[in-house]
């Protein structure tokens, strides 16, 4: 079995700093989404022609300086050059502002075709299994990449997995992002990740958490990809855990050590125990594809498989293999803002 390369920073390549003035510079054509913290516009640069991507970080709130989370986005952006992890090429500034103290500020980014949701949302759309393979094998290969270099997403969904017309997938809105130690010694905040997507040890209030918080997404995007709708849609925080639970089961002293001792558990955690259903609810997936999502399922993060495993798992070196990106089919442009735009309006 192949092993998974390891990433390594490159520090060398860094966007350049508010050099260049937003009006004179660029030419905004659309919006296409909507990041953690602020809007996304397509645009054109008006001296190069070439499109792009600009991410408008929200100043309305801050009277005190520049977004501590947008530093962080910026930072962590400018250490990671990797194939499959989206590149911020600037930052430019704009005079033209409902900001009532300064101006507004953009992060330009590689302008990317599609989101994974977008995609998924077109009218009978349905991926077939050596994409599935090509897409989850470069969203592993760029979350390996950001472990590798101590860095939790946070924030996995479809809509932040963006798509080019050759078939190349990249991670998307560091917005949440953060640097993690391998001991866990640093509390972080148990509020991150898009609910549909969140961890059980989020859910039950654990604070010192790694890499496994992200695995937990990436077999919900998994399982999303393969089923054609999400897995686990719950409403609120107690649903969410409810469904976790119907699904995988009953976490417990025996499946997960130290589970008991959670901020949430004796509120949440249901004194009857539910039994583990994974393999009965897919039991139509491929059987490679059923053990690899059992490992990214799994409750106790201390088991779930890391990505460098998973891109090690039969799944991906049995028949039919995954697809080469640039073989994949060219769609119309597809972004979840603009589908669901479009739902809701017929």
């Amino acid at each position: 079995m192949r092993a998974a390369g390891l990433g390594v920073l490159n520090l060398q390549e860094s966007p350049s700093c508010g050099s260049r003035n937003l009006e004179d510079s660029f030419e905004k054509l659309q919006q296409i989404g909507k990041g953690t913290y602020g809007l996304v516009y397509m645009a054109r640069d008006c001296t190069t022609g070439e499109i792009v991507a600009l991410k408008k970080i929200r100043m309305d709130k801050e009277k005190e300086g520049f977004p501590i989370t947008a530093i962080r986005e910026i930072k962590l952006l400018r250490k990671l050059q990797h194939v499959n992890v989206t590149r911020l090429k600037e930052i430019v500034t704009s005079t033209d502002s409902d900001n009532n103290y300064r101006g507004d500020i953009y992060m330009v980014f590689e302008y990317m075709d599609h989101d994974l949701s977008g995609l998924a949302l077109r009218s009978g759309a349905r991926f077939t299994v050596p994409q599935i393979k090509c897409y989850m094998k470069q969203l592993l290969t760029g979350l390996h990449y950001c472990h590798v270099n101590r860095v939790l997403h946070r924030d996995i969904k479809s809509s932040n997995l963006l798509i080019d017309n050759q078939g190349n997938l990249k991670l998307a809105d560091f917005g949440l992002s953060r640097s993690f130690s391998y001991d866990h010694s640093v509390n972080l905040t148990n509020q991150v990740i898009t609910l549909w997507y969140r961890p059980p040890e989020l859910l039950l209030g654990v604070t010192k958490y790694g890499p496994a918080v992200d695995m937990w997404s990436v077999g919900c995007i998994f399982a999303e990809l393969l089923q054609g709708k999400a897995v686990l849609p719950g409403k609120a925080e107690p649903d969410q855990l409810k469904k976790i639970f119907e699904l995988c089961g009953t976490p417990d002293e025996i499946n997960w050590p130290g589970v008991s001792r959670t901020p949430w558990y004796t509120k949440f955690v249901p004194s009857r125990p539910m039994k583990r259903r994974v393999r009965e609810m897919f039991r139509h997936f491929d059987r490679h594809a059923l053990d690899l999502l059992e490992k990214m399922l799994t409750l106790n993060p201390a088991q779930r498989i890391s990505a460098k495993d998973a891109l090690d798992a039969e799944y991906f070196w049995t028949d039919p293999l995954p697809c080469n990106p640039e073989s994949l089919p060219k769609y119309e442009s597809s972004h979840e803002f603009h589908m669901k735009k479009r739902q809701r309006q017929f």
